[in-house]
């Protein structure tokens, strides 16, 4: 049986994002790069929403070979190994209307799901294969997922800003039991494994 993973970060009073969606709000330092990483090198298919993926195929595809500048942390070897990782993986999208361009580089590895057939899909992929099912950002999708009992662990890379105002992670009271706490070398970032309740 395959674990449906999300792994996001997250401000210390637990936004998903700061005021008017502002992402770059939270701390996503070298760290953070690291467990994104680790988590992609544990996965088998990505799982993701409708403006993740748009967001992060037009992005990632682009890392691994993207010109030497050792001053920009994006094009570090961890988010290049990340980038090429990546690409490959399966992909599946949540969505009632995306439709995947031909030209988009992931065009050939995803599958897009309707919103009602979300949860009868991932239980079923959860069923065969190998690898974590992994769920970088999409709030709304994975919050629809956990209230239907699909998803098996949240991990949630703490930094140390608070943003008050931001849309918060959950979307309802969840019950959670901690796997594990880690502090992040040469990082405020605090790690938090936490497997849902059944």
């Amino acid at each position: 049986m395959r674990t449906v993973v999300v792994s996001n970060i997250v401000s210390v009073d637990g936004s998903f994002e700061g005021p008017g969606g502002d992402v770059m709000a939270l701390n996503m330092d070298a760290a953070f790069d690291a467990y994104n990483l680790e988590r992609i090198r544990a996965a088998g298919t990505v799982l993701l929403g409708r403006r993740s993926f748009e967001g992060f195929s037009s992005y990632w595809p682009h890392i691994a070979d993207a010109p030497h500048d050792p001053a920009n942390r994006a094009l570090s070897d961890d988010n290049r190994e990340l980038s090429r990782l990546y690409d490959p993986l399966p992909k599946i999208v949540v969505s009632d209307g995306l439709v995947v361009p031909a030209d988009n580089p992931w065009h050939g590895v995803t599958t897009v799901v309707p919103r009602a057939a979300a949860a009868t899909r991932v239980t079923a992929e959860k069923e065969r294969g190998a690898g974590d099912i992994l769920v970088f950002a999409s709030r709304t999708m994975w919050n629809g997922l956990l209230a239907q009992g699909v998803v098996d662990e949240i991990h949630l890379m703490v930094g140390p800003r608070a943003l008050p105002g931001g849309t918060p992670t959950f979307d309802r009271p969840t019950d959670l039991v901690l796997l594990d706490a880690r502090r992040l070398e040469g990082s405020e970032n605090v790690l938090l494994r936490y497997a849902v309740r059944r």
